[in-house]
């Protein structure tokens, strides 16, 4: 049963993927030359914004004659879908040394970290930005075969890199990850959740919940159980689905999780984590009252959080 209580950033996409025009050639080729087309660029996974130092980001698509201006067909591009009727193409331009000189005249346009303007962008555009953001990472480090190491070329409208040497074909990757919050209720009823302090993470008081990679053969519930033991050595139960959210940085898919354990006895794995610590609502609602902090707003860790502190 999914319990989220509202969708979670990056989601909500605008597009019609139109995944059957991908390989219309013809179709493909009028879109590009198309006036009303629309052109998201990623320079070294970056997106175009403006209004960022003013609290008020945008994102900035290009013009087709802007984009052929910039040389679309000679810089790895791909079919997003259809907006309302207009094609969105995804273009990079990270071979450019300096990509301001490229859009200078687009009214103080810059490329920004998409994740730095959490929660303050319009959620299509966020969307379409992030979706860019992720097939132009997998296009720029699939040149090459995998198999044999020759050149590849794009197909299916970017979306498919073939090898003309040993006919592999490459497609895009999304790697699947659980994400989870354990909670346990005590004798006298109180509930707490787990958060914990990753090394990783670039706040020192930053606390969240725990997370790690799918393995192959193991199914969704079982790598919730095992990421949670091996990190603070809980065996949990009642794993339930909470949402999922892309989160092309650079090229995953969250999927988040509810479990409960039993036994509150932490064994934390220090190679992953530098702290963990149980948590009522009140202790979360005034978090920074005990100079900590929650995940960033357009994390599914928040919104597991916040759902969590609401039910």
């Amino acid at each position: 049963m999914t319990l989220a209580k509202r969708p979670n950033p990056y989601t909500g996409s605008p597009l019609d993927r139109a995944a059957h025009r991908r390989d219309d050639e013809a179709f493909i080729a009028a879109a590009l030359s198309d006036p009303t087309t629309l052109f998201a660029p990623v320079w070294r996974s970056k997106s175009l914004l403006r209004g960022v130092e003013a609290g008020e980001p945008e994102a900035v698509f290009l013009t087709t004659l802007a984009a052929a201006a910039m040389g679309v067909e000679g810089r790895p591009h791909a079919f997003l879908g259809l907006w309302e009727g207009r094609a969105v193409f995804a273009l990079d331009l990270s071979d450019v040394e300096d990509p301001q000189a490229l859009v200078a005249e687009l009214g103080g346009a810059a490329f920004t970290d998409l994740r730095s303007v959490a929660g303050l962008l319009d959620p299509a555009e966020a969307s379409v930005l992030a979706h860019a953001r992720g097939l132009m990472h997998w296009r720029i480090r699939n040149r090459y075969c995998s198999v044999c190491g020759t050149a590849c070329a794009p197909r299916s409208a970017g979306h498919v890199m073939a090898c003309p040497a040993c006919g592999a074909t490459h497609f895009p990757r999304t790697d699947p990850a659980v994400i989870m919050l354990v909670s346990h209720r005590d004798g006298a009823g109180v509930e707490r959740c787990l958060l914990a302090h990753s090394h990783r993470f670039p706040l020192r008081r930053m606390y969240s919940t725990l997370a790690g990679f799918v393995e192959p053969g193991e199914s969704l519930e079982e790598a919730v159980a095992r990421e949670v033991f091996e990190e603070a050595g809980l065996r949990v139960r009642d794993v339930r689905y909470h949402s999922s959210q892309p989160w092309p940085f650079p090229s995953s898919i969250m999927l988040g999780f509810y479990a409960v354990t039993d036994d509150p006895t932490l064994a934390i794995d220090s190679g992953e984590l530098e702290d963990a610590r149980w948590f009522t609502r009140e202790e979360i609602r005034a978090i920074e009252s005990l100079g900590l902090l929650l995940p960033r707003m357009d994390s599914i860790a928040r919104r597991l959080i916040e759902d969590w502190v609401a039910r």
